[in-house]
């Protein structure tokens, strides 16, 4: 019995260790390097690489660009999560329970093919067709405006200090929807009629019966999409470059934590000051996870 155990034992271990050690090669070891380069002065190019402690982390204190970034994350945290999962959970409701008697309506499965649509187009290409979209002169956006005798209305739309980081989280929201709609609607699927019958039956309405019946059901994947919403919107590196005009935008209204990371990387040569960076996104990532599946785990326990 004994020499069963240790066969499994050895078994357990040929098989997790391999995987345990590309692990640590290929995440630790990056995550490792980037802690310790936080902490030099490293330029990228020089072989001269000096410690200078938290140094790096201090001048973040001060760092005028870099507290406008925080800030514009910041925003950016709170609106791009909550817009996208609440249309994410009205489409799926829309499209799940807005035929009669609350069912599902006519061609839902066409529906959630075409929101669904931007999730086939990378992040950069969607970025360069809203440049477009956006375009003061010859933008669709703009251009629909003038069409429809509003004109008055057209706007620099990615020029604009005030407009700027709007315009750039309109497009995180409308690439994203999509997939949460899909997401959503495949719960709600799974959700007894008979629940939703019932509710009906009790005198609810439809928007009650969303509120009170039916989002408590998705609670779980509600925060899984508040987490990964979350690291979206505390990146935007992608969108905010391609889309902008210069660094941060007007006015560094667009300024974020990725592209500040970039531009001291691989513009001003400071290796050390934008692993600083790294590390500060990645705690404020963590702390935003941690956060987040607390807060789920807290409220299931008062449920129970």
């Amino acid at each position: 019995m004994t020499g069963h155990r240790h066969g499994t034992y050895r078994f357990l271990a040929g098989a997790i260790l391999p995987a345990l050690a590309l692990y640590a090669v290929f995440v630790l070891s990056p995550y490792a390097q980037a802690f310790y380069l936080s902490l030099t002065d490293w330029t990228g190019v020089s072989g001269d690489v000096g410690l200078v402690g938290f140094d790096n982390f201090r001048r973040l204190a001060g760092d005028p660009l870099f507290l406008a970034a925080l800030r514009n994350n910041g925003v950016m945290l709170v609106v791009v999560p909550v817009v996208t999962i609440a249309l994410g959970l009205l489409l799926a409701a829309l499209v799940s329970f807005g035929g009669r008697r609350g069912t599902a309506i006519g061609g839902a499965r066409f529906y959630q093919i075409a929101y669904f649509f931007p999730q086939l187009l990378s992040l950069p290409i969607i970025a360069v067709l809203w440049q477009f979209v956006y375009h003061p002169n010859d933008g669709l956006l703009n251009g629909l405006l003038r069409a429809a005798g509003l004109g008055g209305l057209a706007r620099s739309w990615l020029g604009d200090p005030h407009l700027a980081l709007a315009a750039v989280m309109a497009v995180l929201v409308w690439s994203s929807v999509g997939f949460y709609m899909v997401l959503f609607a495949a719960a709600m699927s799974a959700i007894p009629t008979e629940i939703v019958e019932a509710a009906t039956l009790d005198g609810a309405g439809r928007l009650a019966t969303l509120w009170r019946v039916v989002i408590p059901l998705l609670r779980d994947n509600v925060q899984v999409a508040f987490v990964y919403l979350g690291v979206l919107a505390l990146d935007g590196f992608a969108v905010v470059q391609i889309m902008t005009v210069g660094p941060g935008g007007p006015d560094n209204a667009t300024e974020v934590i990725g592209l500040g990371l970039y531009r001291n990387a691989f513009t001003y040569g400071k290796f050390g000051y934008a692993a600083a960076m790294g590390v500060a996104l990645f705690f404020l990532t963590l702390a935003l996870a941690v956060v987040a599946l607390r807060a789920g785990r807290r409220e299931r326990v008062e449920l129970a």
